[in-house]
C-alpha cells in the first residue's frame, strides 16, 4: 500500500493495495511510530494497513456516513504523520489512534449540531407565517440551547450528541466510547439533569427541548 498526500485544504491519504511485507511489517506499532517520526512513509503505510479497518468501523458506527468516516480515518493518519515525534508511549498506539479518531468525530458531530441549530434559526426567520414575536422567541431558544450544550462537560456533551442528535443506541455509544453501558446511562442522566438546571437558570421551560 502506498500513501500520498494531496494539496487540498483537507489532507487525504490515497492508498493502493500492496501486501504488508518487508522490514516495516515485522515492527511493533511503537517501533513504526518511531520510524514515522523519522520520516519513514513506509512505516506509515504499514500502520495504516493494520488499523484502518478497525478505525473505519468505529467511526462509521458513530458518524453514520461512509465518506465522512473514511475522510476522518485519513485525517487521523495525517495527524500521526505530523505528530509521531510527540508520541510518548504512555498508552498503546491503537489507543492513541482511537483517541485521535474520537476527538475528530466529536468535532464533526458538534459541527453538525451547530449547523442544525443554525438551520433551525434560519427556518424560524424565513417562515412567513410567524409574527415578529414568534421569530424572536425561536431564535432565542436555539441560542440558549446552544449555549447550554456548550457548558456541559466534554463527556456529557459527547453522550448528548450521540444519543439525541445522532440517535445512537446506548449499546452503540458504549462500544464506541469503550465504557460500560451503566456508565453511559449515568452520564446521560447527569447530562440531562445539568441541562435542566442550565435551562432553568436561563429562565426557559425545558419542555420544548427533546433532551
Amino acid at each position: 500500500m502506498q500513501i500520498a498526500y494531496t494539496s487540498s485544504s483537507t489532507s487525504t491519504l490515497k492508498t493502493s493495495t500492496r501486501p504488508d511485507t518487508g522490514v516495516a511489517a515485522q515492527l511493533s506499532d511503537e517501533a513504526l511510530v518511531r520510524s514515522i517520526a523519522e520520516g519513514d512513509r513506509r512505516a506509515l503505510e504499514t500502520l495504516y494497513m493494520r488499523h484502518h479497518a478497525h478505525l473505519y468501523r468505529l467511526l462509521l458506527r458513530r458518524i453514520g456516513r461512509e465518506s465522512v468516516a473514511e475522510e476522518i480515518v485519513n485525517e487521523v493518519f495525517f495527524e500521526v504523520w505530523r505528530n509521531a515525534h510527540r508520541f510518548e508511549a504512555k498508552a498503546r498506539v491503537a489507543t492513541w489512534l482511537i483517541a485521535i479518531a474520537r476527538y475528530k468525530a466529536l468535532s464533526e458531530l458538534r459541527r453538525r449540531t451547530e449547523t442544525q441549530l443554525d438551520d433551525g434559526v434560519a427556518a424560524a426567520i424565513e417562515d412567513p407565517a410567524d409574527g415578529p414575536a414568534t421569530t424572536v422567541e425561536r431564535q432565542n431558544r436555539s441560542m440558549i440551547l446552544h449555549r447550554c450544550l456548550a457548558k456541559l462537560s466534554p463527556q456529557h456533551r459527547e453522550v448528548i450528541h450521540l444519543v439525541y442528535y445522532q440517535e445512537k443506541k446506548i449499546e452503540e455509544v458504549a462500544r464506541f466510547i469503550g465504557a460500560p453501558i451503566n456508565t453511559i446511562k449515568t452520564r446521560i442522566f447527569y447530562a440531562r439533569s445539568r441541562m435542566a438546571e442550565l435551562l432553568t437558570e436561563a429562565g426557559v421551560d425545558r419542555a420544548w427541548v427533546t433532551i
